[in-house]
C-alpha cells in the first residue's frame, strides 16, 4: 500500500494521484480569511477547476494553556466552540507546501495553529 500511495495508479475511469492533504483548524470566522491567503500562493487545481477546498462544520476545540503560552499556565481545560476545519490538496512540492504553511501561519490568529499534512491518493 505504501508504494501505491507514493506513486498513484490508474483505474477505470480515473487516475489516483499522490497528493498531500492539508488540514487546518481555526475559529469559523477566520476560515475564509486564512483560505484566501492560501489561494494567493497555491492554485489548488482539481481537474478543470481550481481554488478547491472543503470546509467541515464547526466543532469544539479542547486545550489547556501551559507555561510559556501567552495567557500563562491554567489549571482548567478550555472548550472553544465554533472551530472549523478546512481541507485542500497540494501536489507533493516542498516549496509550495512551505509557502502554504507560511501563508496560514502569517494570517492565523493562533500562535501555534493546528496544521496537518497527510500523504493521500486523490482521484
Amino acid at each position: 500500500m505504501t508504494e501505491i500511495i507514493q506513486a498513484g495508479f490508474d483505474t477505470r475511469p480515473m487516475t489516483m494521484e499522490p497528493m498531500w492533504l492539508i488540514t487546518y483548524q481555526a475559529p469559523a470566522a477566520d476560515i475564509d480569511r486564512i483560505f484566501d491567503a492560501v489561494r494567493v500562493v497555491a492554485p489548488l487545481v482539481h481537474g478543470k477547476t481550481d481554488q478547491n477546498g472543503y470546509r467541515a462544520p464547526a466543532g469544539f476545540e479542547y486545550y489547556r494553556p501551559r507555561e510559556g503560552t501567552p495567557t500563562g499556565a491554567e489549571e482548567d481545560i478550555r472548550k472553544r466552540p465554533g472551530v472549523d476545519e478546512m481541507r485542500f490538496f497540494l501536489p507533493r512540492d516542498e516549496a509550495q507546501l512551505n509557502a502554504v504553511i507560511e501563508a496560514i501561519y502569517e494570517v492565523h490568529g493562533y500562535y501555534e495553529p493546528v496544521i496537518i499534512v497527510q500523504d493521500v491518493l486523490r482521484s
